[in-house]
């Protein structure tokens, strides 16, 4: 079963406990209510949220994520569980032990995946989808090349062709809504991680010493371009700014009905299996690392 994303922002609220059930109340009026254990994601945009240690504690009992939200209405805290799998310490060996040369093989998919599905993105039509296959296929272990660099600025420069779009973290607008999405999709990458009892700093290509979620930054890439066709589809529809309604509606990002090998499912779902997959990987009882794709 797929796991309720919930969001708060649209007035202050109390997040508790009671009966196992996680409770948004305003004052004495409740907001709302849904099972703990059912929680996937809590989403916090509002500076008049508070929490009780029950809530917190309950719900990284239940895997759940907090997401805390600042000024600019992004992510900008994430509050993890801490994993409690069975063979956690066999799991983090396997990590640790991965070879230099499994790294970049395991990166050369995630290249390639990425660049395949920016070609979704573009009418099968046009010189810019044959360009963007073609660069996939010139993607060596590692990517020396860095031919991801190179496909993006064919990506970017035909993704949103009716408007002279620059991608640019630091914008507002459809930038936001971008970097929104792409927040939402981090930390639920970084839950399925550390529910399967990896590192996420440990990580395969992004390895900067002060990134913590590195590993899913690595897993996130090929799934980025799932968020730009969501938030593309928001603009075209005159959604240009990041608020309330925007953010409901990249939440659903999650639920996105994607294929996983011979199997669909939601986004949410498809996560574990894919980190399921680079568990395998690591114990070198597979080589291809399975990648969500659109179904």
């Amino acid at each position: 079963m797929i796991k309720h994303t919930i969001e708060v922002s649209r007035e202050p609220a109390h997040l508790t406990v009671r009966l196992g059930q996680l409770v948004l109340k305003n004052g004495d009026r409740i907001l709302g209510s849904v099972p703990c254990e059912d929680v996937g994601m809590v989403v916090v945009d509002n500076p008049g949220a508070t929490y009780s240690h029950a809530a917190l504690a309950t719900l990284a009992r239940c895997d759940a994520v907090l997401v805390v939200c600042g000024q600019d209405h992004l992510p900008a805290a994430v509050l993890l569980p801490l994993a409690d799998h069975s063979q956690i310490t066999w799991r983090i060996a396997d990590q640790v032990a991965v070879s230099r040369p499994r790294r970049k093989r395991l990166w050369k998919q995630l290249v390639q995946a990425k660049i395949r599905a920016q070609a979704a993105n573009v009418p099968t039509d046009w010189p810019a989808h044959a360009k963007l296959l073609d660069l996939a296929r010139q993607v060596r272990s590692g990517d020396p090349a860095n031919i991801e660099a190179q496909a993006a600025r064919v990506y970017w420069d035909n993704w949103l062709p009716e408007v002279a779009f620059h991608r640019d973290p630091n914008q507002a607008g459809l930038n936001a809504l971008l970097n929104y999405g792409y927040a939402v999709l981090r930390a639920a990458v970084a839950r399925a991680l550390i529910a399967a009892g990896l590192l996420p700093s440990l990580a395969l290509f992004h390895s900067n010493r002060s990134n913590a979620f590195g590993l899913a930054d690595d897993l996130m890439e090929p799934l980025r371009p799932f968020v730009d066709d969501l938030a593309r589809e928001l603009f075209r529809q005159g959604y240009e700014e990041l608020n309330q309604e925007t953010k409901a509606r990249l939440l659903q990002i999650l639920e996105l009905p994607v294929r996983l090998g011979r199997r669909r499912g939601p986004l949410m779902v498809c996560l574990h299996r894919m980190v399921a997959s680079l568990v395998r990987c690591y114990q070198g009882e597979e080589k291809r690392l399975e990648i969500p794709r659109s179904s």
